[in-house]
C-alpha cells in the first residue's frame, strides 16, 4: 500500500523515516527539494529496497508554510511505496494505487512417458526480465504473481563456468547428471551451452537506434529517469566507429538524435537531457521511424539493433499487435534485430514486450535499478547485441530402456513441435557473447512400461538403447549471416554423482530451479524449502565477482520470511 508525506510548500532539505518493520529491515534517506509544482527526490546512503518510487500529487500552495496550523487539505504531496511510518507529527495517508500490469498464463508442463514422447524439442531463451522483476517484488514485500515467474529466465540470469568451445564453434554444449536433491528417487539432468565472451575492443562497430517512451506513464523516477542514467553510463562506453541514434514516442513520434558517432559524447548526453516524459503512447509509429533510421545507416558486420524502452504499454499506432509484429519480423530477416527494455510497476506489460523482443531476433531484459540497466547496457553489453548464433534450438531423445518419464523444468513458451527442430524457416532464440543457457530436466529413470493397447505392444529398441546411454541431445543453430542450419550431437551416459558432489554449476542452477518452483507454488516442486534452496545456493556460491549469487541468497531470504509472515 503507498503512503502519502504531507510536506509543506517550498520545504527544502533532509527527510529520515525509519521503517522498522519492513522486509529488509532498512532506513530510508530521502532529499526532498520543492520548487514550482515539483518536487524532486534523490536517495542517499546504502542500496535502497523499500519505498524506491515516488511521484507529486496536488498543488503548491502559494502561502508560506512557516509557523502555521496544519491546512485541513493537503496542497503537496509525496507518494513513495512501502511501508509508512506514523508519528513525529509527519502524516502518512494511504494512496490509491492502480495496477494494471499484465502476464501470460504459464501452463507448467508435467511428466511425459518415453515410450509416447521420446523427443523433448524447444527454442532457447535468454531473456532475464523475470528474475529482475521478481526481485522488484520481494524487495517491495510481496510475492510475485505465479505468472510472473518464468524458471528459465530466473536460471539464465546467472553466468555459470562451463567449457570453453573450439575455435571453430560459436558455443560448446556440456551435460550433467545427478540426484534431484528435491525428489531422491529422480535424477536431475543439466544441459548448458556457452558462448565465450567478445572484449570491447573486438567487438564489431555498433548501429544503435534507441526507440524511448516518453509518454505520462514513463515519468516515474524508476523509469524515463533511470533509463536516461543508464544511458549515460552506455555514452561513455561508446567508440568513434560506432553510431546512436534516439527516436521518441508520446503521442506523436520524434528524432531527438539523429545517427551520431561514439566520439560526439557531449551531443548524445545533451540529447539525454532533453527527455522528458508527457503525452500518450503511440507505440507503433515510433517502432517504423526506428527501423527507417537503422535501415538507412546498416553496416554490414556490425551490430545493427534498435533497443526498446518501455513500460510496455501500446494504446495506439500500428493497426493491430499482429502488423505490429509482421513489422519486426521483415525488419529481423533485414538483419535489424530488437531488445526490449522493460520498466516500472502498474503499468508493465510484460507480455507485449517478450513477444516483441522474441520475434525481433533479440532479448527482452527488465530494469529495476541502476545497476540493472548497467549490467544490460554496459557491463554485458556482448551478450545482450553481438549475436554469435541464431535460430538456437534443442531436442533431447530420451533411451526407453532408461528413462520412464520426464519434465524439462521452465520453457513453457518456447517448446516446438518435433517438426520444427528441423524446419529452418521456424524461428527460435540467439545466443550472444557470453551467454550461457541452462536447462534442466527431472527424470524418473528406470525401463518404460509397454504400452496397455490391444492393437500394439511396446517399440522395437536398436542396439544404442541397449547401452549406457541416457539421452542424445542435438543442437541445432544457424550462423548469424547464414540461413542453414548446422547440426550437433552428443550422447548423455547413465553415469550419475551424488548431488553433495555435483558441480558448482549444477547445484546451483538446482537451488534456482527450487526456488521458481516455490515462488509458483508448484505442484513439482517436491519436498523443496525456501530453507533447502537456500542451504543449496550456499554451498554452491563459487566464485561471485559481481554478487549476484549472493544477492539471490538474500533475495530467498525474504521469500522465505514473506512465506512464513517473518
Amino acid at each position: 500500500m503507498g503512503k502519502k508525506l504531507v510536506l509543506p510548500a517550498g520545504l527544502q532539505g533532509r527527510i529520515s523515516v525509519s521503517f522498522e518493520k519492513t522486509p529488509a529491515h532498512l532506513a530510508l534517506n530521502k532529499v526532498v527539494t520543492a520548487s514550482g509544482n515539483r518536487i524532486n527526490v534523490r536517495l542517499s546512503g546504502d542500496q535502497i529496497f523499500v519505498g524506491s518510487t515516488v511521484a507529486v500529487v496536488g498543488e503548491e500552495s502559494p502561502e508560506p508554510a512557516v509557523n502555521r496550523p496544519a491546512p485541513a487539505k493537503p496542497r503537496l504531496g509525496l507518494y513513495s511505496t512501502g511501508v509508512g511510518y506514523n508519528g513525529g507529527g509527519v502524516s502518512y495517508r494511504s494512496a490509491p494505487q492502480f495496477n494494471t500490469e499484465s502476464y501470460d498464463h504459464i501452463s507448467e508442463t508435467g511428466f511425459r512417458e518415453v515410450t509416447s514422447d521420446p523427443l523433448s524439442t524447444f527454442s532457447i531463451d535468454v531473456d532475464t526480465a523475470s528474475y529482475s522483476n521478481i526481485r522488484r517484488f520481494l524487495l517491495k514485500g510481496s510475492r510475485p504473481p505465479k505468472d510472473a515467474v518464468r524458471i528459465e529466465e530466473m536460471l539464465n540470469y546467472f553466468n555459470y563456468r562451463f567449457k570453453t568451445p573450439e575455435k571453430d564453434r560459436p558455443f560448446s554444449v556440456s551435460t550433467e547428471l545427478t540426484d534431484c536433491p528435491w525428489k531422491s528417487e529422480h535424477q536431475l539432468l543439466q544441459v548448458a551451452l556457452a558462448a565465450p565472451e567478445i572484449e570491447q575492443k573486438d567487438a564489431p562497430p555498433r548501429n544503435l537506434v534507441f526507440l524511448l517512451d516518453v509518454s505520462g506513464s514513463m515519468g516515474s523516477p524508476d523509469k524515463l529517469p533511470l533509463l536516461k542514467n543508464g544511458m549515460k553510463l552506455l555514452t561513455k562506453t561508446l567508440r568513434p566507429e560506432d553510431r546512436v541514434a534516439i527516436v521518441v514516442y508520446a503521442g506523436a513520434s520524434g528524432t531527438v538524435l539523429d545517427p551520431t558517432s561514439g566520439k560526439d559524447k557531449g551531443k548524445i548526453l545533451a540529447a539525454l537531457e532533453r527527455l522528458n516524459a508527457g503525452g500518450s503512447t503511440n507505440g507503433g509509429a515510433g517502432i517504423e521511424l526506428a527501423y527507417k533510421l537503422a535501415s538507412e545507416n546498416f553496416q554490414k558486420n556490425a551490430i545493427n539493433r534498435v533497443i526498446l524502452a518501455t513500460d510496455g504499454d501500446f494504446n495506439v499506432g500500428v493497426s493491430s499487435r499482429g502488423d505490429l509484429v509482421r513489422l519486426i519480423e521483415e525488419k529481423r530477416e533485414s538483419g535489424i534485430f530488437l531488445t526490449v527494455l522493460g520498466f516500472g510497476s502498474g503499468n508493465l506489460k510484460d507480455s507485449t514486450m517478450e513477444q516483441l523482443a522474441d520475434k525481433g531476433n533479440g532479448n527482452y531484459a527488465y530494469i529495476d535499478s541502476l545497476m540493472e540497466v548497467r549490467k544490460v547496457l554496459v557491463k554485458e553489453a556482448g551478450s545482450t547485441l553481438i549475436t554469435v548464433a541464431k535460430d538456437v534450438k534443442l531436442q533431447l531423445e530420451f533411451n526407453p530402456l532408461k528413462v520412464k518419464s520426464y519434465r524439462l523444468i521452465g520453457y513453457e513458451n518456447r517448446r516446438l513441435n518435433n517438426e520444427d527442430f528441423a524446419d529452418d524457416k521456424k524461428d527460435a532464440g540467439e545466443m550472444g557473447a557470453g551467454h550461457t543457457v541452462t536447462a534442466l530436466y527431472e527424470i524418473v529413470p528406470g525401463r518404460s512400461a509397454d504400452s496397455h493397447l490391444r492393437y500394439q505392444q511396446g517399440r522395437d529398441t536398436t542396439a544404442a538403447a541397449r547401452t549406457n546411454e541416457l539421452a542424445l541431445v542435438k543442437v541445432r543453430y544457424k550462423e548469424p549471416q547464414k540461413e542453414t542450419s548446422k547440426l550437433r550431437e552428443f550422447v548423455v551416459k547413465t553415469e550419475s554423482r551424488a548431488f553433495t558432489r555435483a558441480s558448482e554449476n549444477l547445484r546451483f542452477a538446482a537451488s534456482v530451479a527450487s526456488a521458481g518452483m516455490l515462488l509458483r507454488d508448484s505442484e513439482h516442486k517436491g519436498s523443496s524449502t525456501f530453507d533447502q534452496c537456500l542451504a543449496w545456493a550456499r554451498n554452491s556460491l563459487g566464485e561471485d565477482p559481481s554478487g549476484y549469487r549472493r544477492e539471490f541468497v538474500k533475495l530467498m531470504e525474504l521469500a522465505r520470511d514473506l512465506e512464513s509472515g517473518g
